[in-house]
């Protein structure tokens, strides 16, 4: 009976998961076209500059202890309090010392006007500490549908209040407020749903006692954010404002699609391989099962992302942004491993192994870097090497980010294997038939549709085959994975 439980509650977090991500994302989708049809490249830049510093401030404040707490089976109130005034503090203390280095930021990358709009921007990471905690008892429960109905309203709202700024002329303040916004709202909806509430009464001896976990955690964080998030800051200091709103553009469709998918892979990858506990057996199907269900959904959806590229960049937020298509066509193929990449390692957590998690992650943000770095030595010393195979040395660093983030998908499995014995060629069986119809079927589609001319036809002609091939090829396969979802959605009783 446990069991079953456990299965229909991943399912159904699986469910108001994808149903939350897709959702968010598509409300983030029409919002971004808005906001790009009406702002332009150096408005982005200017926001993507200061991202790196909003989410290395919020892993600092999170520090690890909400992955702390969801590894804890016994988590009590006392545990909540003390991280939430934990969060608290640092919090203010990190945006205090982020306000008097707000100066040092605007030198670094030459942009007076960045003084006063990262203080402005930085209370956002602030707000976000009151939420911490609720989201995490959320988490922990698997309540998706909760999760998702604070998402989507603040989503909503904010998008709508961005929007309104933006056409009235206030560009980048308009960017700005719209975090802010979002921020204020998850955190008066993740204190309604969840029902917790902290007291004066608290201890930190729960802090102590997670922290060597948890200090883990932090730096893993905090890399992440730096791999994540390293080209705007390498973009903004090298180049321009424009290079990095261009870079930055790309970057948020393709981080849309991904965490479509990764937001649903995390919001029950975790809680689910805690509560399965120690049966290895039991591990390995829960892991192949979900690593499927991934492959399944990344690999056409991030693909199907880099073929409609440049028409949808066009379509939706015009010509301006057609230079941000190519390199958004070169980073949704590694997207479509981030995914996988994020089952991987919410299963290593979940064992407790936070030390592999973060010694893999620094090892691969100093790939990235070293990688980045190492490429705009070479095209200072001999440029026309690099251009004559290349549009543009950014181009060249992308395409070493993807290919570090695809082959890291193979270090990842050395560290599985370690703790459930799981077999790299399993896992291949488990990835490559999902990798290669999505790649034949973009394919296909691709020679299939290139001859139409008229944009917005092209666009709806290649998602709408693209779909019909993939899904139709699949059945005729007679993908169970594929099945057991229909038979899930149709509220049958998958097996």
């Amino acid at each position: 009976m446990a069991t079953t439980n456990l299965k229909e509650k991943t399912a159904r977090g699986f469910f108001w998961g994808a149903l939350n991500n897709g959702a968010m994302q598509v409300l983030n989708a029409v919002f971004g076209i808005v906001l790009a049809r009406k702002l332009d490249q150096s408005d982005y830049g200017l926001i993507g500059m200061l991202t790196i510093f909003t989410l290395v401030a919020t892993s600092l404040q999170d520090s690890g202890f909400v992955t702390a707490l969801t590894n804890k089976r016994d988590a009590t109130h006392h545990d909540y309090n003390a991280v939430f005034w934990f969060n608290i503090i640092v919090s203010l203390l990190l945006y205090i010392l982020f306000f008097f280095c707000a100066p040092f930021i605007s030198d670094f990358f030459n942009e007076p006007i960045l003084t006063g709009l990262s203080r402005y921007y930085f209370l956002g990471f602030f707000i976000a500490s009151f939420n911490i905690v609720p989201r995490a008892i959320l988490f922990r429960q698997l309540k998706q549908r909760e999760l998702a109905i604070m998402g989507l309203s603040s989503m909503l709202v904010s998008g709508i209040v961005g929007i309104i700024m933006a056409y009235n002329d206030m560009a980048y303040w308009g960017l700005a407020t719209q975090t802010l916004t979002f921020n204020v709202m998850i955190s008066i909806l993740s204190w309604v749903l969840s029902g917790w509430r902290p007291t004066f009464s608290f201890t930190f001896a729960p802090i102590r006692e997670m922290f060597p976990f948890s200090c883990k955690m932090l730096i893993t964080n905090i890399f992440n954010q730096v791999n994540n998030n390293i080209f705007s800051v390498v973009l903004g200091k090298i180049y321009t404002k424009v290079e990095v709103g261009t870079y930055t553009q790309a970057n948020k469709w393709n981080t849309m699609g991904a965490s479509t998918i990764t937001g649903m892979v995390q919001g029950v990858a975790q809680p689910t391989f805690v509560q399965v506990g120690d049966d290895l057996e039991r591990l390995r199907r829960a892991f192949s099962k979900m690593l499927r269900f991934t492959c399944f959904i990344s690999f056409p959806v991030m693909f199907g992302l880099s073929l409609v590229a440049p028409e949808f960049i066009v379509v939706l937020i015009k010509e301006k942004w057609l230079p941000s298509a190519h390199l958004m066509q070169i980073l949704c193929i590694g997207g479509a491993f981030l995914p996988i990449a994020t089952l991987y390692f919410n299963l290593i957590i979940s064992r407790g192994k936070s030390d592999v998690y973060m010694w893999n992650v620094i090892a691969q943000g100093c790939s990235i870097l070293g990688a980045i770095l190492m490429i705009h030595a070479l095209n200072s010393c001999f440029p026309s090497s690099l251009l004559s195979i290349f549009r543009s040395p950014i181009d060249l660093m992308v395409v070493a980010y993807v290919a570090i983030v695809i082959l890291w998908t193979g270090i990842w499995h050395r560290f599985l294997y370690q703790e459930i014995r799981y077999p790299f060629v399993a896992a291949l069986k488990d990835i490559l038939p999902f990798l290669l119809v999505a790649a034949a079927t973009m394919v296909i589609t691709y020679f299939a549709t290139c001859w139409i001319e008229h944009l917005v036809l092209l666009l709806v002609a290649r998602i709408l085959l693209a779909s019909i091939i993939y899904l139709g090829t699949l059945w005729l396969l007679g993908a169970k994975i594929l099945k057991e979802s229909v038979s899930y959605l149709l509220k049958k009783n998958p097996e």
